[in-house]
């Protein structure tokens, strides 16, 4: 397998571990992306990792024409967007329980582990956008799915965060384009992607170094 396959499987594990320790009143408990609540959040996660089956399923573009950087485009987070997505989880949460879902999360994301195990690796697929990407590439957009929301709902459950290390490493690589930070901020993997994400504010000082090493990284919706 290579490091986003196992990188998407090692975080959805580790994700299945922790809906399989929670009980029915986690799942009503806001989260920092709201208007979603824990259930919300974990249909939408569910959603999004099960989205592969169908994409490879379905004929083959061509070739490839967006990466996984490109894939997280402002084009992607319209209001529009942005209302459908929201609407789509609090529809597909309603009224799972927490069995329900952690079953339902488990299916969606073995499912998708073995469609893409039987593609060939230079496979293509079309997105829900349109968008032409091949299969590794989107791959890679699931663990940042999968891992940067995992953050969201450790928070939301009082949670230490639970990231695995190979999904922070592929979702560190894709927000740096692969560059690392300057040194002089001293950040781990995970301290670097909820910097980047949002999910831990900026001090003075890092915002300082950023500016002077002219630092850039991928920014995207939550």
């Amino acid at each position: 397998m290579d490091p986003v396959g196992r990188a998407f499987a090692a975080e959805c594990a580790r994700l299945t571990e922790i809906l399989a320790e929670l009980v029915d009143a986690d799942l009503d408990r806001p989260t920092d992306c709201p208007p979603w609540t824990v259930r919300e959040l974990v249909a939408h996660v569910r959603t999004g990792v099960g989205r592969l089956t169908d994409m490879l399923a379905a004929p083959a573009p061509p070739r490839a024409e967006v990466d996984a950087a490109g894939y997280f485009g402002l084009a992607k987070f319209t209001p529009t967007v942005d209302a459908d997505r929201i609407a789509g989880a609090r529809r597909d949460a309603s009224p799972a329980d927490r069995a329900a879902l952690a079953t339902e999360f488990e299916r969606a994301w073995r499912a998708t582990d073995a469609a893409v195990a039987a593609a060939p690796p230079d496979r293509v697929v079309r997105t829900r956008h349109g968008d032409a990407m091949g299969v590794t590439e989107f791959l890679r957009t699931r663990v940042v799915e999968v891992g940067v929301h995992g953050l969201d709902l450790a928070a939301a459950l009082g949670r230490p965060p639970w990231l695995t290390p190979p999904a922070a490493e592929v979702i560190a690589d894709l927000l740096t384009g692969g560059r690392p930070a300057p040194a002089g901020l001293r950040w781990d993997r995970l301290t670097l992607i909820r910097k980047t994400t949002g999910r831990a504010a900026l001090t003075a000082p890092e915002r300082s170094a950023i500016d002077a090493a002219d630092f850039r990284w991928l920014t995207f919706g939550r």
